[in-house]
């Protein structure tokens, strides 16, 4: 069954009510471009802007590299959300890299939804290298959207599994 990105946005999401832990944080995996998404990060740090700590940035050649299995691996880890950035539409240095990332990312987000994860954990943003004050706004705004989304439910099946061995460990 194919779902896109339209459709996506048109079904509820698949995960219970959030149950917060005490203290927990979201934690964020930013994938981004090299020539605009990360450059646009590294100005956000040069003007000092603020941004959420939770966000960790991993730099790749370009969005077209990005394969399904390096966004599936983080959520199969427990992270609880994942965006791509890349350049602006038709300012690729890769030619269609972005166009051929933000299409991943939208097929990625339907296998998200019948895998039972909130498909809003998943988005693809364009920036130049310039917009260092749009990197920090994006993620502000994504980690204020994962909070309200709360734990991911592989993270809270990962903190599960290592209570029951824990318990386990004492118990013998």
């Amino acid at each position: 069954m194919a779902i896109d990105k339209e459709n996506t946005e048109e079904l509820k999401s698949p995960e219970d009510p959030p149950v917060v832990p005490l203290g927990w944080k979201p934690n964020i995996v930013a994938f981004t471009c090299h020539y605009c998404a990360f450059a646009a990060a590294d100005l956000a740090g040069v003007m000092r802007l603020r941004y959420s700590p939770n966000v960790k940035i991993i730099r790749i050649p370009c969005t077209g590299r990005l394969d399904h299995i390096h966004i599936l691996r983080a959520f199969e880890r427990g992270i609880d959300g994942v965006f791509a950035a890349g350049c602006l539409e038709g300012q690729c240095h890769f030619l269609e890299g972005n166009y051929n990332g933000k299409k991943r990312v939208n097929r990625i987000k339907g296998l998200l939804y019948m895998l039972g994860i909130d498909p809003e954990r998943l988005v693809f943003f364009n920036l130049s290298a310039a917009m260092g004050p749009r990197w920090a706004a994006i993620c502000n705004e994504f980690t204020n959207t994962v909070t309200q989304l709360g734990p991911s439910p592989i993270w809270l099946a990962l903190q599960k599994n290592k209570m029951s061995t824990k318990n386990e460990k004492q118990a013998a």
